[in-house]
């Protein structure tokens, strides 16, 4: 009825000497860590600083400056945003300068976007310059410069118009 025939697997062959598998690879300058985490109920007042990943679902009054950020629905920052990836879905007031942008269509930002790659989905409100730069987070930010004073002109002078021969 039953048979006593089994099948032979071959002896497992020892390792010890193989080498170990490689680490998955991370972006330069990420850490292996998980994102820091500001939740819904948070305020924080001051400046963010990480050398990982940030999730944002609270609210921040001050910059941000992370390798990752992340801005969820109901977040709201007030502030400078330095990022080398960042996905907005909430509020925004203020620059946001990062290698990859991403506005989600949840998204509203009011200031100025300087970036490297810069992607903006159906429904995202935005409002304010955006300007493309090959190193957006060492890239000095250019203000505008302030109007120079006039020099005093002679009595009787329209500017643009040549004076007449009398």
């Amino acid at each position: 009825m039953f048979s006593s025939k089994s099948k032979e697997t071959p002896p497992a062959t020892p390792m010890m000497n193989a080498p170990p598998p490689p680490a998955p690879k991370r972006a330069p300058g990420r850490s292996s860590s998980a994102p820091s985490i500001i939740s819904a109920d948070l305020t924080v007042k001051g400046t963010l600083t990480s050398t990982g990943d940030i999730q944002i679902d609270g609210h921040v009054e001050g910059d941000v400056r992370s390798i990752g950020l992340v801005i969820g629905e109901k977040a709201e920052i007030h502030g400078e945003i330095l990022a080398e990836e960042v996905t907005v879905r909430g509020k925004v007031m203020g620059r946001i300068r990062g290698r990859k942008v991403q506005l989600a269509a949840t998204s509203h930002v009011e200031g100025d976007i300087l970036h490297e790659a810069f992607a903006v989905e159906a429904g995202a409100f935005f409002e304010g310059n955006c300007r493309h730069s090959d190193n957006p987070l060492g890239d000095e930010v250019k203000k505008p410069a302030a109007p120079k004073p006039e020099a005093p002109q002679p009595a009787g002078f329209i500017a643009g118009l040549a004076p007449q021969a009398g």
